[in-house]
């Protein structure tokens, strides 16, 4: 494996200057694993497959996603590209390479966790003061259109929210000037964690059923479902920053009245 990646990796630097693997190829992997990831689930939704793991029962109209889909192409070629052109300088300036060696695996696990943890703390308090009342009106609003998300609603913000969570996810690369290898990986388990926390469906291969404190879609959902000034559950992947200021404690009641309510229905049948 080691041996396939560092021959796929020669091929790319031998072919492509750092600049095209860093803006154009990022680019490229971005929308490729963003759309790949999220397509399927308008497909499933509107098939009507797999609907006893839907969360709502409420479905989007074929017109209101696609409009999603064309807004998010317009976003990504006029927002999301430039960004990363305009940023190579400062990825440079911190380090970032990508030419031989390629990183340990050690290496990538530390700066991929470090990533995480710095991104849930900065994207809690960003999207919290997203819903405060003037920020929400003009901002925010527009990326809870979609009260029942899909996949790809999870990139369908203002430009501004864009630019703005967006650094939620750049600072942790930005700071530690990491090997090309590593920001694509980071990019590629941001993005599929974010699609997945939109998909809309909870089923029992959902990361949330097996990684402790993960959020994914349950979770996420049930802030798609309340009003701005009630929601909670602000977090990005991994809960921490919502149990620990209590913004989570309306989803946590709720699932504690859920799971009590499946334990009398099982002491029912036992006694049937």
């Amino acid at each position: 494996m080691a041996s396939l990646v560092e021959s796929g990796w020669q091929y790319l630097i031998t072919h492509f200057s750092d600049f095209q693997l860093a803006c154009l190829g990022s680019f490229f992997l971005h929308e490729s694993v963003f759309f790949l990831s999220g397509l399927p689930f308008i497909w499933i939704e509107r098939a009507g497959w797999l609907s006893k793991y839907k969360i709502q029962a409420k479905i989007n109209s074929p017109a209101a996603q696609e409009k999603c889909i064309l807004r998010l192409v317009l976003y990504h070629v006029g927002v999301n590209l430039p960004v990363m052109i305009l940023s190579y300088p400062v990825f440079r300036y911190m380090g970032m390479q990508s030419s031989f060696p390629l990183p340990s695996w050690k290496i990538v696990l530390s700066q991929i966790i470090f990533y995480f943890i710095l991104e849930d703390f900065v994207f809690y308090w960003g999207h919290r003061i997203l819903h405060t009342k003037w920020l929400y009106k003009h901002v925010h609003s527009v990326h809870h259109e979609y009260a029942t998300p899909f996949g790809l609603t999870s990139e369908y913000a203002h430009p501004a929210e864009i630019l703005f969570l967006g650094f939620a996810t750049i600072v942790g690369p930005a700071i530690t000037g990491p090997h090309l290898i590593t920001l694509w990986l980071w990019m590629v388990l941001r993005v599929i964690e974010t699609v997945e926390a939109h998909c809309g469906y909870h089923f029992p291969w959902s990361p949330s059923n097996f990684l402790p404190l993960y959020g994914g879609s349950d979770f996420h959902d049930y802030h798609h479902r309340l009003l701005y000034t009630k929601s909670g559950n602000y977090s990005s992947t991994f809960t921490y920053m919502d149990w620990i200021f209590g913004t989570d404690i309306g989803y946590r009641k709720l699932k504690e009245l859920k799971n009590a309510a499946v334990e009398d229905s099982r002491e029912q049948k036992k006694q049937w």
